[in-house]
């Protein structure tokens, strides 16, 4: 057994250790793929530590330590797949990782079979263009091409050369290159670019995938340079620390989604309300133009709560959430801004005629009965419309009147009930200013 290996066996332990624990709040399939990939470089670190031993222990050894590293490029590979989880997306890994390791197997052998090794290199073509042929085109992800097109040329440069002069060092060289290349290639066509995270993690695997080559290249052209072992693992390291970053970023991410949003209905809480009604009114005082502000309670929330229970009434506001998002648009924000109140900022250029539209079609959206696990639950809504600059000319005048204006709407509507009269449920201005624009129109 050689020693060598020992301090890269205990930095991946480490490494693995940090990912575990940077991946434990949220783990998902992409990081146990993620993990296992590092399992993989683990394994392959502990087979090189015995690839020495005469006989077939050695051998064994070296390939599980080639083996490893086809595996730990594939899992990566397949924790990216647009169709992660679905039954194309594991045949086509699956598949993979048996014909690369069939064929660094038949490699490693001293005298290996050319027949069976023109097969197995032939498969590397077939098996990925089989599968995207398979594969319905309206679900084809555009990164399958990758592995189509890379493993169709590594199988005609495998045909041509894994026989020549050099075809002993070929026969490792360039599955390994294509591998990771392909892993490279899907990593940049499934990640956001620009993040720290990213850049990282993109050069770790570029560095990975050139260092056979040039490896090989070095031991060709330039045998009396030495180049240590730890030079050629520095890019592992690389793309450890990238993809930590980007585990990190998504937390952050999460975490600030978390601090601006409604953890029940996923809409905007108060503080995103209150940043996009500051936004909202400043770019209509800058352009000169009309926006307006709903504020939203719903009427006979407490009785659903009550005789349905909290969990019919979270449900209740979620359904209604929903309902509402359909009458906004995509410019415009809906927040959830307390327990059972909503707000609706209409961005600029609108008209109160407009905005009032749009109220009534938030009222009318919800007027239908909701079924809630089985039972129908109905509510209402009292909205107040603002306008600015009409109304108010800043932000906090704009909420106290919009706020206003919903609890007189309110007060109204169970005045009505109460004695057994329809009432709209909506107050957009004091009736004499109201009565006022009407006849001015």
């Amino acid at each position: 057994m050689s020693w060598k290996e020992l301090p890269d066996l205990l930095a991946v332990a480490l490494l693995i250790y940090a990912f575990v624990t940077v991946a434990r709040p949220g783990g998902t399939t992409m990081t146990r793929l993620w993990l296992a990939g590092w399992i993989c470089i683990e394994l392959h670190f502990f087979a090189a530590s015995f690839t020495d031993l005469p006989g077939g222990w050695g051998l064994a050894a070296d390939i599980v330590d080639a083996a490893a590293l086809t595996w730990c490029a594939l899992l990566f590979a397949w924790s990216m797949d647009a169709r992660l989880g679905q039954r194309d997306c594991q045949v086509l890994f699956g598949s993979l990782a048996v014909v690369y390791t069939l064929y660094v197997g038949l490699a490693s052998l001293e005298h290996p079979p050319k027949a069976l090794m023109v097969l197995v290199a032939s498969l590397f073509a077939l098996v990925p263009l089989a599968i995207l042929m398979a594969t319905p085109r309206d679900v084809r992800p555009a990164a399958r091409w990758i592995w189509g097109v890379l493993n169709s040329v590594l199988a005609g440069a495998l045909l041509a050369w894994q026989f020549g002069p050099r075809g002993a060092d070929l026969m490792f060289v360039l599955p390994l290159h294509v591998v990771y290349l392909g892993c490279c290639l899907q990593f940049w066509l499934s990640f956001e670019r620009g993040t720290g995270g990213f850049v990282i993690t993109s050069l770790g695997l570029i560095a990975w995938s050139l260092v056979f080559p040039m490896g090989m290249a070095f031991d060709v052209f330039l045998p009396a340079v030495h180049v240590d072992a730890e030079v050629w693992n520095l890019p592992k390291y690389l793309v450890a620390v990238g993809m930590i970053l980007l585990l990190l970023e998504k937390q952050l991410r999460q975490n600030k989604h978390l601090a601006q949003h409604d953890a029940l209905t996923g809409l905007p809480n108060r503080r995103l309300f209150e940043d996009r009604l500051g936004g909202a009114v400043e770019r209509a005082r800058r352009d000169r133009v009309q926006m307006a502000l709903l504020a939203i309670d719903l009427d006979g929330f407490k009785k659903i709560n009550d005789t349905l229970g909290h969990h019919a009434g979270d449900r209740l506001l979620r359904e209604v959430a929903a309902l509402f998002g359909q009458c906004v648009r995509r410019v415009d924000t809906l927040a959830r801004t307390g327990g059972d109140e909503f707000c609706v900022v209409l961005e600029g250029p609108i008209g109160r005629e407009d905005a009032l539209r749009v109220a009534c079609a938030l009222r009318q959206r919800i007027g239908e009965p909701i079924d809630i696990d089985g039972q129908s639950a109905q509510v209402g809504a009292s909205i107040g419309l603002a306008m600015f600059p009409d109304d108010a000319s800043s932000v906090e005048p704009l909420c106290v009147l919009a706020d206003h204006r919903m609890y007189e709407a309110k007060h109204s509507a169970a005045a009505a009930r109460a004695s057994g009269e329809n009432h709209a449920g909506l107050q957009m201005a004091p009736p004499d200013r109201l009565g006022a624009r009407r006849q001015s129109a």
